[in-house]
């Protein structure tokens, strides 16, 4: 499980990026780098970080499932996880 810290600043960065999407646009469109500037930094969605969506993990994480590669083989044999089967030939 990540810190508690790390999953916080997470959630803050992807709202001020929901919030500041639009605007900024609009921005780089007309070619104000000077508005851009007064933007935070954490609304640029460069600054997201992929994270497991049960522990937070941000190493490992498989884009496709939204999960770390822990939590993907645990649901996995579990056979939580529809569509995915364990390999065998």
């Amino acid at each position: 499980m990540a810190k508690k810290s790390w999953l916080a600043r997470q959630t803050k960065r992807e709202r001020l990026v929901t919030k500041y999407a639009q605007k900024r646009a609009e921005l780089k469109a007309s070619g104000d780098y000077e508005g851009l500037q007064a933007i935070p930094k954490n609304a640029s969605p460069v600054r997201l970080k992929n994270r497991c969506g049960i522990t937070g993990r941000s190493k490992g994480f498989m884009r496709d499932f939204g999960l770390s590669r822990h939590k993907f083989r645990e649901l996995a044999l579990q056979g939580k996880l529809p569509g995915v089967r364990k390999s065998s030939w």
